[in-house]
């Protein structure tokens, strides 16, 4: 279990990740979301409050991984953490995927982060016959996972599996015109998003971003 979250060499393993999560995202838009019911930013919006209560759910989980209670997870922790899932990963694959999930470079995954991982795990790890009471609690948070995609898409209008801020504005007024986002405020969210400024969005980015949107506070 684990494969398809390896990726060998420090400098590729972002890029490596992100193309496995677009060719993923992009299975998805073929195969599940093809009656999306996400319509309008309005139809996003009225899904927030599910969105925090179900993932702040997993603030116990991610408690009893940060071992010594200092508000993040190290490289060791998430080593015991992915043994507990039965992802089988080397040093430096866990090594990479710590730094993927530590998007603010702090040398610690963070719970927003966490969250962030948590998705991945979901999205890429393949299954496994055998169950405890992380990987219960992970599926049972699966379909949260999976109308982030959802939300993702919606925005993803060209379903190259990226955003950029031209596309994004756009979608967010032709679906809410009465409503329209000053073009400041909607500049505004999609560079809270863009990580590394290169003018575009990876699902990872999103998913981080979308999180604090629907307004899950890491020191809660």
């Amino acid at each position: 279990m684990g494969a398809t979250l390896c990726c060998i060499g420090m400098s590729s393993k972002k890029m490596c990740l992100d193309e496995k999560l677009e060719r993923k995202i992009a299975e998805m838009r073929r195969y599940k979301f093809g009656k999306s019911k996400l319509k309008s930013v309005d139809s996003i919006v009225m899904l927030f409050p599910m969105f925090k209560e179900r993932l702040k759910t997993l603030r116990g989980m991610f408690e009893q991984y940060d071992e010594d209670s200092n508000g993040s997870i190290e490289p060791s922790e998430l080593k015991k953490f992915l043994e507990h899932l039965e992802l089988h990963l080397t040093e430096q694959e866990i090594e990479n995927l710590f730094q993927y999930c530590d998007l603010d470079g702090s040398k610690g995954i963070q719970f927003n982060e966490f969250i962030v991982l948590l998705c991945l795990i979901h999205l890429l790890a393949e299954p496994s016959s055998s169950d405890n009471s992380s990987k219960a609690e992970l599926a049972q948070v699966g379909e949260v996972f999976n109308t982030i995609v959802e939300v993702f898409v919606f925005f993803d209008q060209n379903g190259d599996g990226k955003l950029n801020q031209k596309d994004m504005v756009r979608t967010l007024n032709e679906t809410n015109p009465r409503e329209r986002s000053p073009a400041r405020i909607s500049k505004r969210r999609f560079q809270e998003m863009d990580w590394d400024k290169n003018g575009q969005v990876t699902f990872r980015e999103f998913l981080f971003g979308f999180i604090n949107w629907v307004g899950i506070d890491a020191d809660e």
